[in-house]
């Protein structure tokens, strides 16, 4: 994978690594929430796809159905050799058990967002998307309106959270300081990032001409990464599969492609989100993606268009 160098410099030390397949390890963020969480939703899926009750899996288990309805709702870490029979009883396979063994089971570190706990608290809406995101290995996003923040310059970033409606003055720095933060796995090609962005966004004067060029140059030079897939739909494209509004599918496997939970899609609503779990609905999404990607510029004609613009 590719990496950059940039004027924002390191903005964070990793707070744990993932499992070392091939002698490489994936850099992650830890966040016991998170994997607490995507425990949960591969526990839930798996009995789903198995056709079983809850009451079914917690007899075979000897537990009571509530502590299974507890794990299903992500209150507890059931232990690794629950998960086991967990999956025996699924008739799922032993070796994704294993893997999510790994992920429920790694030594508890304090987490990457403690620090914005006063803008992310545990109930805020994007609390689960943030700490899944410094898991996860892909992610996959399509954005109407504006850069996504994995590709902003600080200046850009602050206007984007200027004071409004959602965003109070005193919060402002700590939310650009976090999407900064965010971006370092992105820039140490631990993160694979495909993003669809619409056109209307490298136009949108989102902190004026300057701050616009300056963005217009760190998007190219992300765009230019090998873990940076950058596409711009045209405005002049007709219908397509994103109309609906924007999502981001995340994934979570190894660094050899093993998937260890997911994946699952988070849709942004104003001052709320949808977070979709089902595999036969992020089927549907995932299908809209690759829909969304044909529709696009080529990696090489995105570069181009946001060249085109930087020499206007």
């Amino acid at each position: 994978m590719g990496r950059a160098g940039t004027t924002q410099g390191k903005l964070g030390v990793e707070a744990g690594n993932g499992p070392d397949d091939g002698g490489v390890a994936v850099a992650v963020r830890d966040d016991a929430l998170a994997r607490r969480w995507l425990t949960a939703v591969e526990l839930a899926n798996t009995r789903d796809e198995a056709g079983l009750t809850q009451k079914a899996v917690a007899e075979a288990l000897g537990v009571s159905q509530g502590l299974v309805g507890h794990w299903e709702k992500w209150k507890y870490f059931p232990q690794p050799a629950q998960i086991f029979k967990w999956y025996e009883v699924c008739e799922a396979p032993s070796d994704a058990a294993a893997q999510l063994v790994e992920l429920a089971t790694r030594p508890e570190s304090r987490s990457w967002l403690s620090r914005w706990r006063s803008v992310i608290p545990d109930d805020h809406f994007t609390r689960r998307y943030l700490g899944a995101e410094g898991i996860a290995s892909r992610l996959f996003m399509y954005v109407q309106m504006y850069v996504p923040a994995l590709f902003q310059v600080p200046e850009y970033a602050a206007a984007a959270t200027a004071p409004s409606a959602r965003v109070r003055p005193d919060q402002e720095k700590l939310l650009v300081d976090l999407r900064m933060f965010r971006q370092q796995r992105v820039l140490d090609g631990d993160l694979f990032v495909t993003a669809v962005i619409e056109e209307d966004a490298l136009d949108r004067p989102i902190g004026g001409e300057a701050v616009m060029q300056a963005e217009l140059r760190y998007l190219l030079q992300m765009a230019k990464l090998d873990n940076c897939n950058i596409r711009i739909i045209r405005r002049d494209v007709g219908r397509h599969d994103g109309l609906e509004g924007r999502f981001t599918i995340g994934h979570f496997e190894t660094v050899a492609g093993v998937r260890q939970a997911g994946p699952v899609v988070y849709v942004e609503l104003p001052g709320d989100a949808v977070y979709v779990t089902k595999q036969d609905r992020v089927a549907a999404y995932t299908e809209s993606s690759e829909f969304l990607a044909a529709a696009a510029l080529s990696q090489a004609d995105t570069i181009k268009a946001i060249e085109a613009r930087l020499a206007a």
